[in-house]
């Protein structure tokens, strides 16, 4: 099968089904060792992990930006 016509396929699946198609997807893609991690990917995790002072933002704040509530 093409991908085209994988893709029409799906199209043809109801909304619902297609969202948990992809999510199936995404996480069998996300479990696979062969996927190939950038090393600007790693280097940037080595720079992270070394910070002494690393600045972090609470959940519930980055959500109210999220939803464009930015008073404080």
């Amino acid at each position: 099968m093409t991908k085209r016509a994988l893709r029409e396929e799906i199209r043809r699946l109801p909304i619902e089904e297609q969202i948990e198609l992809l999510g199936d997807v995404w996480d069998e893609i996300a479990d696979s060792e062969t996927v190939p991690i950038p090393e600007w990917h790693l280097r940037e995790l080595e720079r992270r992990l070394a910070d002494p002072r690393p600045e972090y933002v609470p959940w519930d704040e980055v959500h109210r930006r999220l939803l464009g509530d930015r008073s404080d």
